[in-house]
């Protein structure tokens, strides 16, 4: 199982990054490869990737699928021989009989019941190198060439440019790994990219240019030998926000501003920010400094997010009230485009940390299975009891007030989100059921709070937001009693985390 971080290199740091790396012998090699998929793209919607390259004078098939966390990929390689002129070997799936890898695309060709097809293909010129750190030995590849589609329907070739530094660690500990990470992506102002080769060349053949936006997923607890002790609990947590976070990162970072990337994005980020603060005692690692970048970026990404609200979310209620059409103004704020955001060193930095902290092995350190399930159980039972003594009291708060409230309920539902598949499922779906309607309610409210505000200032130029300005001030009374009935039910719900 490989461990690497891979980047995306800035047109203009090319020169630079490349001279940095001949600072030292390197190895020039070109690297022709054939991918091979079956006509309805099984391998790539499950992830995995079957390759024929040919390595200088070599030919090598490589099976690929997805591993257990986000710098993990399963791998397998077979060395075929020296190539001969002319004729090409065709894959084999049954060259990987007997490892996880070729028992996973065994099970999915099988499945499929299609046969194998060449899809797309690269040529890329890879530079390596290998590096020493202390306690660790990693390989710096430079890729840089093209991928090439090829249609299935027989259309037009589509072609796209490749240029990224990989970091994969040959021995040692992943510390240094990551320490050479964050060197090399703060000098050169590199930023991580999930999307690899393989996955280009599917989008290259699907005529697409961005992936969808990726929301949140329950973390993989490992429970083999009962609850897990509590840096277990951590990276599981840490591992799955990434996997919400990573791939919606590199979407914005490559450029996309679609809404709801940076929405996904801004999620994941929160829930991370809920992980180090509500896990923080569970063992040691987490580092302090990716607070600042993450907040900064939070708050950055949703500059723009009054507007839309008003725009989006508020507007269809409006026209159902038979309001005027209305002309906002233009956003005049001067945050950052979110691709500069995400690919600032300060938030790239932050990432380069916590895949780290995901990937490293346990530490001897930290709280035992027991006392771990006794403190998620208490931080959960006293963010559940804030929400019940909110809920009676709701009706009676400033805005600043609810919406202290609403952060919290946030807190209370990620943090139970993380927790609940280590406790009884059913119990856990029966809580979600009451806490969901408390958080829409919440979340809806405050929706029609920011356009409230956004309708008042368009008011000062189109006099026909005051429309709104009354609309939106009639409905906030139902919002905030809404929003206090919802949270009362929270009060009853059966708390999973309880022991029966």
């Amino acid at each position: 199982m490989e461990i690497e971080f891979k980047f995306h290199i800035p047109a203009e740091r090319l020169k630079t990054l490349e001279a940095a790396v001949r600072r030292a012998p390197v190895q020039r090699t070109r690297l022709r490869a054939r991918y091979f998929d079956t006509a309805a793209g099984t391998l790539a919607a499950h992830g995995a990737v079957l390759r024929l390259r040919q390595e200088g004078r070599r030919w090598v098939q490589t099976a690929k699928a997805l591993g257990d966390g986000p710098l993990h990929r399963l791998e397998h390689n077979v060395d075929l021989g020296l190539a001969r002129a002319g004729a090409a070997p065709m894959p084999d799936v049954q060259r990987h009989a007997g490892t996880p890898v070729g028992d996973t695309l065994t099970r999915l060709l099988a499945d499929a019941g299609q046969p194998l097809a060449e899809t797309y293909g690269t040529d890329i010129w890879r530079l390596t190198r290998a590096l020493r750190t202390p306690g660790a030995v990693v390989e710096l590849a430079l890729d840089t060439g093209t991928i090439t589609a090829h249609p299935v329907d027989g259309g037009t070739a589509r072609m796209a440019a490749v240029c990224e530094l990989e970091l994969e660690l040959v021995r040692g500990s992943v510390e240094g790994l990551v320490a050479l990470a964050y060197r090399w992506s703060q000098q050169h102002r590199l930023w991580f990219d999930t999307v690899s080769k393989a996955e280009r060349g599917e989008r290259l053949l699907a005529g697409i240019e961005r992936g969808p936006a990726v929301k949140a997923t329950a973390p993989r607890h490992a429970t083999g030998d009962g609850f897990p002790s509590g840096p277990a609990v951590q990276r599981a947590v840490v591992a799955a926000c990434l996997a919400q976070i990573l791939p919606n990162a590199s979407e914005v970072a490559a450029g996309s501003e679609d809404a709801e990337h940076i929405h996904q994005l801004r999620v994941g980020i929160r829930r991370l920010r809920t992980a180090l603060r509500e896990l923080d005692a569970l063992g040691p690692g987490f580092d302090a400094a990716w607070e600042a970048p993450l907040v900064a970026a939070f708050r950055a990404l949703g500059a723009h997010r009054d507007a839309e609200v008003a725009a989006g979310t508020v507007a269809p209620g409006l026209l159902e009230a038979d309001a005027p059409e209305i002309v906002l103004p233009a956003d005049t704020s001067e945050a950052p485009a979110p691709g500069t955001v995400v690919r600032s060193p300060g938030f790239q930095a932050a990432l380069v940390g916590l895949i780290g902290f995901a990937a490293q092995p346990l530490p001897d350190d930290g709280m035992a299975p027991s006392d771990a399930r006794r403190h998620l159980r208490e931080r959960l039972q006293a963010l559940h009891d804030r929400a019940c003594k909110d809920g009676k009291r709701f009706d009676t708060l400033d805005i600043a007030a609810r919406h202290a409230v609403r952060k919290r309920l946030k807190r209370l539902r990620y943090l139970a989100e993380f927790v609940a598949p280590l406790f009884d499922a059913a119990r856990a779906e029966r809580y979600f059921k009451r806490l969901g309607p408390a958080q829409d309610a919440l979340g809806h409210a405050n929706d029609e709070q920011v356009a409230l505000g956004v309708y008042r200032a368009a008011a000062a130029s189109d006099p026909r937001a005051w429309f709104a300005v009354g609309w939106l001030s009639a409905r906030q009374s139902d919002g905030i009693q809404a929003s206090r009935r919802a949270l009362r039910e929270v009060a009853d719900a059966p708390r999973f985390w309880k022991k029966r």
